[in-house]
């Protein structure tokens, strides 16, 4: 049985972290699933977007503090559970989060990486490093730039876990279902994305993401820039072609 399961359906990949009995605790074999997935997400013309979860009780509780003890890291190809961070950001394809439990330290990372995050309403979100005397890295530099900074000391000082709810109320997440209804809903969303043109969606992230360092002036330039490029794709021509015959595009991503 692989620690994390990949399938593809229908243009998108599900990534299921599956490792229940540790509570999908990331170690060296959840790490090499992980990069060969997302790998595989990022090179492949035919995934569009991607889903990852968890199976049993946690999407995932981080990095597996047993084999930390033992001394046995190592460099996986991405170099680590952290370096997945920027990867998913910077991948151009749509990303959701199906968080069905507990979510703490790098699986908060992985989680808060993705575009779009749906929560249980069993989850728990935590950076409880500190009571484990070691350091974070996702937390003082994901976690602080996405809720009040007053509110990310607190829960990384304390090491305490948060409800979905009150992930809810600090926009970590962009909606609380019921549990049996988590993946009904990340389906939900990412075949509302699967109806757009993959072109357009891809073209959007990566305006957003490249111009977050820049100034108003740069980022309106590479706007103008990636949206040229979109406009002479075969999905513009489809797209604008479909709207005047009063029917609905069928997109090819070129």
């Amino acid at each position: 049985m692989s620690v994390v399961e990949f399938e593809v359906r229908e243009k998108v990949a599900y990534v299921t972290l599956n490792r229940p009995e540790k509570l999908n605790a990331i170690n060296h074999a959840v790490l090499d699933g992980m990069t060969e997935a997302f790998d595989e997400v990022k090179h492949n013309p035919d995934i569009w977007g991607m889903v990852i979860t968890g199976t049993g009780r946690a999407f995932s509780t981080g990095h597996d503090l047993v084999e930390m003890a033992k001394k046995t890291e190592r460099r996986t190809r991405t170099g680590g559970a952290t370096d997945f961070y920027q990867f998913l950001q910077e991948l151009y394809k749509p990303t959701v989060a199906a968080i069905n439990g507990l979510c703490l330290a790098q699986g908060g990372g992985i989680a808060l990486s993705c575009d779009i995050r749906i929560a249980s309403e069993e989850a728990q979100f935590g950076w409880p490093q500190v009571k484990r005397g070691i350091s974070s890295t996702s937390g003082p530099t994901i976690l602080f730039q996405q809720v009040p900074k007053n509110i990310a000391m607190e829960m990384l000082f304390t090491g305490e876990f948060i409800p979905a709810e009150r992930a809810l109320d600090l926009r970590m997440v962009n909606h609380v279902v019921p549990h049996d209804q988590l993946m009904e809903k990340a389906e939900e969303v990412i075949r509302k994305i699967m109806a757009n043109a993959p072109l357009s969606v891809r073209a959007i992230k990566e305006t957003g993401v490249r111009g977050l360092d820049m100034n108003m002036e740069q980022r309106v330039r590479l706007a103008s820039l990636i949206s040229a490029q979109v406009g002479r794709s075969a999905d513009t021509k489809e797209g604008l072609q479909a709207f005047a015959e009063k029917r609905d595009p069928v997109w090819t991503g070129k």
